[in-house]
């Protein structure tokens, strides 16, 4: 039986974690805009997930205003400023594993700088409000779900992450499901941040327990690094598809160029004529997706530090050419398909939330720790875990990372730099109005699973629960295998092989593409929809 969508008149909450849900739409009952409640969610999911919510990670926050201005606040970590190029290889020019787990990995923070930036320049409502729910749910605790439990039980990998680390094993490890999980270290440290503001996160006494602990176990940030992280606020990318605006992330998100790219590809192909789910339609859109990645693998990084050729990838001529070497009964094997050429042409794990108030304000959050639980640091008497975002730059280029991803040197480690990121927030609208606000998290996969739901909602017409509940399928060009869902028919699978696709060998094992979180604004009504994959919420009044 399909689900039905979340309702409401007014405003709508659509988040990963149904607590932290819960405390956003409080926010707006409450007399807050959609940028307190995002606030206020994003400091709830540092307590009640730590799979991925974080103090000691990084995103994005894409804001249209209800009278139409847009900004993106970039909050993305940065490399700290002993990093170098080689830093991840050994002796003999090897990856090691020191980008994904323990104190090296980790890249500077910027989660607590991006909602102080937010909320000083778009809130409405006092700062301490917004981070009381997050500090009584630290202190009081919460019931550990069943998910949650799962994810933690002997054998995992989150276990065998989380244990190699002493808090981090202390904290999580001895709970089960139905415990009630405190975390008195870090409700200390949210009273710190609510009662001294962010800055005590960048230069006061956290800054200064940070940089201790990352000097005693090898890390590297110190407290330069700490102070001279800020947030940004860049412009956000815009572009149209049927009927639509669509306002996406710029760089360094690859993920908004991506969606404006295999949407300029598939408009006027007519590729929807086959139906969702048939073989035509995921062929003509994989193979659309493949040439966005192989671009993906030459041109992108950290736009303060290389030219990020956008205009160039987004050219109605460039993307026509794209289109136009798609064989619509046939694979083109990825080994044939190279980042495009420009010259003519002038002109992963995280966590997501959509906030839409009663003004009609819309907010769309993705941040993250990369990998779940991040590098599996907690930070002694601190009590928030920190990223493996160093893994997100090209360690090695031309070399795959943990989401398999291949990386040029536009994207290779330098002191300060911001690493190439996935994460998509994007907000369409129509007439004037916001129409659908979605993210998602997933690594490499948010870019198509973002895709596919606006594929979903506006060529296939479904509601925003089927269209987030719809299997998905995923290519990135390498490794050259097509990622399928369970739902996928085994029919067409078979057609999709007889076309030359290969593929991927564990098809059986339900390889997720993506959690997508989404809002439509449907004649009045805002609905909600909320992954199945997870354990997500959305809720409105």
């Amino acid at each position: 039986m399909a689900r039905q969508p979340a309702l409401g008149q007014h405003a709508m909450v659509v988040a990963q974690e149904p607590l932290a849900a819960d405390v956003g739409l409080a926010v707006l009952k409450a007399g807050g805009n959609a940028v307190d409640a995002a606030v206020a969610v994003g400091f709830a999911l540092a307590v009640t997930y730590p799979f991925a919510g974080n103090l000691g990670g990084g995103g994005f926050m894409l804001v249209r205003s209800a009278d139409g201005r847009t900004t993106f606040i970039d909050f993305r970590e940065k490399a700290p400023l002993s990093a170098s190029r080689n830093m991840y290889l050994d002796t003999g020019g090897k990856l090691t594993k020191d980008s994904i787990v323990g104190w090296r990995a980790c890249g500077v923070p910027g989660s607590v700088r991006g909602f102080g930036l937010a909320h000083q320049k778009y809130g409405h409502k006092p700062w301490a409000e917004l981070i009381d729910p997050a500090i009584q749910l630290a202190a009081a605790g919460y019931p550990v779900t069943y998910q949650f439990s799962q994810s933690l039980i002997a054998g995992t990998n989150s276990n065998k992450l989380l244990s190699q680390f002493p808090e981090s094993k202390r904290i999580f490890l001895s709970s089960h499901y139905g415990d009630t999980l405190t975390q008195p270290e870090l409700a200390a440290t949210l009273t710190r941040i609510r009662d001294k503001g962010p800055g005590d996160f960048y230069e006061g006494e956290i800054a200064h327990k940070l940089a201790a602990a990352m000097e005693a176990n090898g890390g590297l940030i110190t407290l330069d690094d700490l102070k001279q992280y800020q947030a940004v606020e860049r412009t956000p990318l815009r572009g149209h598809y049927r009927d639509y605006e669509v306002i996406t992330s710029p760089p360094p998100s690859s993920g908004g160029i991506g969606i404006l790219q295999m949407l300029g590809m598939l408009d006027g192909s007519g590729y929807e004529k086959a139906g969702a789910g048939s073989a035509a339609s995921i062929h003509y859109v994989a193979e659309a997706m493949r040439r966005f990645y192989a671009d993906r693998s030459e041109y992108f990084g950290d736009p303060d530090f290389v030219k990020v050729p956008g205009t160039k990838l987004l050219d109605p001529r460039y993307i026509s050419s794209r289109r136009a070497s798609i064989d619509v009964q046939h694979v083109t094997p990825s080994q044939q398909i190279r980042p495009g050429n420009l010259g003519p042409y002038e002109s992963t794990e995280t966590t997501h939330f959509n906030i839409v108030d009663s003004e009609g304000n819309a907010v769309a959050v993705t941040y993250t720790l990369n990998g779940g639980y991040g590098n599996g640091v907690t930070v002694p008497g601190l009590g928030f875990l920190l990223n493996n975002e160093m893994d997100d730059f090209a360690a090695k280029p031309g070399e795959e990372n943990m989401f398999h991803l291949i990386q040029g040197e536009a994207n290779a480690i330098q002191p300060g730099k911001r690493p190439l990121s996935s994460m998509t927030p994007t907000i369409l609208t129509h007439d004037g109005k916001v129409f659908m606000v979605l993210g998602a998290p997933g690594g490499s996969r948010i870019i198509n699973g973002v895709l596919q739901v606006i594929l979903n909602v506006v060529d296939f017409h479904m509601n925003v629960q089927d269209a987030v509940d719809w299997p998905r399928f995923h290519h990135q060009w390498m490794p050259d295998q097509l990622y399928l869902e369970k739902g996928i028919s085994p029919d067409t699978v078979a057609i999709l092989r007889g076309m030359g696709h290969k593929i991927a060998p564990y098809e059986n094992t339900n390889p997720v593409v993506a959690r997508v979180e989404a809002i439509v604004n449907d004649n009045g009504w805002l609905q909600g929809g909320a992954d199945g994959r997870g354990n997500a919420k959305a809720e409105g009044y």
